[in-house]
């Protein structure tokens, strides 16, 4: 009766467990957010996410520059305008705040790959992403006329030295119409991030604050995946890479790490886990109330999301988890 396998004779020792470690984390796997905002000097603080700013240009170029210098390789852009209006027209003027951010860091930080969120609702006047038809109070977008703004949205955010282009609206079709707009324009080059499993999730609260973007009536389920379902995120995967995606996102992560594994599992495409706005104030309150380890904490989530099968998380914590890499 005496046990044959003692799995803790692998764990007796910190070197003896990074020998036989399964996953590792490393600032490479980091994206880190910033919201762009009109004016100068400015560095508003999200009340709902502690260490999260609202930046002007100039002070979104130091923040990626400080970025950059904790190794992570990449941002993602999203963008607040002076104005909104039914064509969402701030995004996809090529004075567009997220134009103008994307082109003002890759002229200072070349090396850094900028992402550009592509999506309306940020820039609408009712908070939709996309047309709505005209006296219709339930949030339900046109499809297919909200092409034409996302393909030209994506492509004004190529000219301005966006890297890779993240379409997050979850239209249908909207992968094919982004990869065939940026194909006629040059840019046959820079690849798609899809948000091909994006869930009308509760846990999008504070980003609303951050981004502004919340809608003025209704709510996105129309467009937006049913939480209860994950057969239909591998459909959505299937359709995007057909239409040419070359790269996937799952949204939120923390509760959808079994879609993770599934889409991981499914494709041989890299996949992305959004470590969303949800979840990183949790445990952001938490630790300030003192009841976690913030650091410790942290890192197990973003290693769990390796673990699922993630290849990039998208996280708020990405700069105090490089520092906490760094010194461990």
């Amino acid at each position: 009766m005496f046990p044959t396998h003692r799995p803790r004779r692998l764990r007796q020792t910190a070197q003896l467990r990074r020998m036989v470690r399964e996953n590792i984390l490393t600032t490479a796997d980091l994206i880190y957010p910033l919201f762009a905002v009109p004016g100068e000097a400015i560095a508003q603080e999200v009340k709902s996410m502690p260490g999260v700013y609202q930046l002007s240009i100039d002070k979104i170029v130091e923040e990626a520059k400080q970025v950059y210098d904790l190794g992570i390789p990449a941002v993602i852009l999203f963008g607040i305008p002076d104005t909104k209006d039914t064509d969402a027209t701030g995004a996809w003027h090529d004075c567009g705040i997220v134009q103008r951010a994307a082109t003002a860091i890759k002229e200072q930080i070349s090396d850094l790959v900028v992402i550009a969120d592509t999506c309306l609702c940020e820039y609408t006047d009712h908070g939709h992403c996309g047309y709505l038809e005209v006296g219709d109070l339930s949030g339900r977008v046109l499809n297919d006329p909200t092409l034409t703004l996302l393909q030209k949205t994506a492509v004004s955010q190529a000219k301005a030295g966006a890297d890779i282009i993240a379409p997050s609206g979850m239209m249908d079709g909207f992968v094919q119409a982004i990869r065939e707009g940026l194909d006629q324009a040059g840019f046959t080059d820079t690849p798609i991030l899809s948000y091909a499993a994006k869930y009308a999730s509760a846990y999008y609260g504070p980003f609303r604050d951050a981004a502004e973007s919340s809608p003025q009536f209704g709510d996105r389920r129309t467009y937006q995946m049913d939480p209860a379902n994950s057969r239909e995120a591998l459909k959505e995967i299937e359709l995007d890479i057909a239409e040419g995606a070359d790269m996937l996102m799952v949204k939120p992560a923390l509760a959808y790490m079994d879609v993770i594994w599934q889409v991981k599992t499914a494709s041989d495409l890299p996949v992305a886990a959004y470590n969303v706005s949800g979840e990183y104030s949790m445990v952001k309150a938490a630790a300030l109330n003192g009841w976690i380890d913030e650091e410790k904490v942290v890192l197990e989530t973003l290693m769990s999301f390796k673990r699922a099968g993630a290849d990039m998380i998208l996280t708020y914590h990405a700069k105090d988890a490089a520092r906490w890499l760094a010194g461990s």
